[in-house]
């Protein structure tokens, strides 16, 4: 398996390329739709693996606005719950995507510290059918999650994985160059 980390005192952070529905961890992040009740890509995936109880507990949260996230359990996958994020969908860069995926990553963050949870799995949010481009996704998301493990939360490792070589390589190289530019 590809795999790049970076130690963050006590914290870690983590580029992988695997399957998210495979990973071992407190939540995994669902790069989910506004309606909750599934869809392709990640999404999809998801949701086939937890089974209809996933389904059935997202019908009762009415939905998720962008820039969100909700959280319920993760039933027959490894990880406990699943925070469904609703990212963006990019339309050129001048509609706020940037400030609504950053959201998107905080509100996941903040969700985590709520319920304590000290290890997640992420995908790339909007960077699939949303269009988002993958570099400029990549360097939202890595800011965030950096600041986010810098400051006071009950997260100790973030995992962001990847299903193709090609974004794998993207992302390791975005966050290799925000780690040395913070050094």
């Amino acid at each position: 398996m590809e795999a790049f980390s970076a130690n963050l005192g006590n914290r870690r952070i983590e580029v992988v390329r695997g399957d998210i529905v495979k990973e071992r961890v407190d939540a995994i992040v669902n790069a989910a739709n506004s309606t909750l009740l599934g869809g392709g890509g990640v999404d999809g995936a998801i949701h086939r693996a937890a089974g209809p109880d996933l389904l059935e507990e997202c019908r009762g949260l009415d939905g998720c606005g962008t820039g969100d996230a909700k959280i319920t359990r993760g039933y027959r996958l490894s990880a406990r719950f699943v925070i469904h994020a609703v990212g963006p969908i990019y339309r050129g860069g001048q509609e706020g995507e940037a400030q609504l995926l950053d959201a998107t990553y905080r509100r996941c963050m903040v969700i985590a510290a709520e319920h304590r949870l000290q290890s997640l799995a992420f995908p790339a949010i909007s960077t699939g059918a949303y269009g988002y481009p993958r570099r400029e996704a990549a360097g939202i998301a890595f800011r965030r999650l950096l600041q986010e493990l810098r400051s006071e939360t009950t997260v100790e490792r973030v995992r962001y994985v990847l299903f193709d070589a090609s974004a794998f390589e993207t992302h390791e190289e975005v966050l290799r160059e925000l780690l040395t530019k913070r050094s």
